[in-house]
């Protein structure tokens, strides 16, 4: 067997899923899930108040042992519902794990195309990018779009990596001790934790030296990626994301000179 194949064979994917029921109970998402045999999923109900957390027990008994549930009795958010399901998956022993939203803007397909950059066994962590180039199909809402290139370009000087793009939800990392340090604590960002996660890392790295995230941490072009209706970003949500991001710049791990 190869080590792409071993590190397949090892692949827990976390989905997260707050009043997901409507998309949940159609033939795609199931369909989506037995298109990839070599995956096991732990989707985690964010305390839902419609039907989603019976779809998810309907998809687990469906699903021949691949999926596994992780029920939050009260809505937490997307970064506290990841936390718990990358948890949930390094305790049963993954060795590659990864999350993904539940609106599959970004094929599952996809995976396989990342795997191949953990090949490289130097690689830690592995970041969706969705970079519109020719010969990809990156479809974005403008409005969206530009919004997120100024979030990202925040980012990027916050943490003093050349970073495209945090906020993709499509991610693929190693269970490494670094990596499960940096889930262990809940996030103290909701909408931003993507980048709160790479702080982390940045600081373990500056306290353990275990790691040198700029040479271990890579983004991957997508080769697709499409909008979904449905989205929970509201423009309500802004002023806490501007919010988020001014408290991210104040203690970039760049120019901090205390380290947790």
């Amino acid at each position: 067997m190869s080590q792409a194949a071993r590190i397949r064979v090892r692949t827990l994917i976390v989905v997260p899923c707050y009043n997901e029921a409507r998309r949940l109970d159609g033939p795609a998402f199931l369909a989506a899930l037995r298109a990839e045999p070599n995956l096991e999923f732990v989707v985690v109900d964010d305390g839902s108040t419609d039907t989603t957390l019976e779809c998810l027990k309907r998809l687990e008994a469906d699903a021949a042992g691949r999926v596994h549930v992780v029920a939050l009795r009260q809505n937490r958010g997307k970064a506290e519902a990841v936390r718990h399901g990358v948890l949930s998956a390094f305790a049963r022993g993954a060795t590659v794990v990864g999350y993904w939203d539940a609106d599959l803007a970004t094929p599952l397909g996809a995976i396989a195309e990342m795997w191949e950059a953990l090949a490289d066994p130097h690689i830690l962590l592995v970041l969706g990018a969705r970079v519109k180039l020719m010969g990809r199909h990156i479809q974005r809402d403008l409005r969206r779009h530009l919004i997120g290139r100024g979030f990202a370009t925040a980012a990027s000087v916050a943490l003093g990596l050349p970073v495209y793009d945090t906020q993709c939800g499509a991610k693929l990392f190693r269970a490494h001790p670094a990596i499960v340090r940096a889930f262990e604590r809940p996030f103290e960002h909701v909408w931003t934790f993507d980048v709160e996660l790479l702080a982390r890392l940045l600081r373990d790295e500056a306290r353990t030296g275990e790691i040198h995230l700029s040479e271990q941490c890579v983004e991957f072009p997508l080769a697709a990626w499409h909008d979904q209706p449905g989205s929970k970003l509201r423009a309500s949500h802004v002023p806490r994301i501007a919010w988020e991001v001014l408290r991210l710049l104040y203690h970039s791990p760049r120019w901090s000179h205390s380290v947790e």
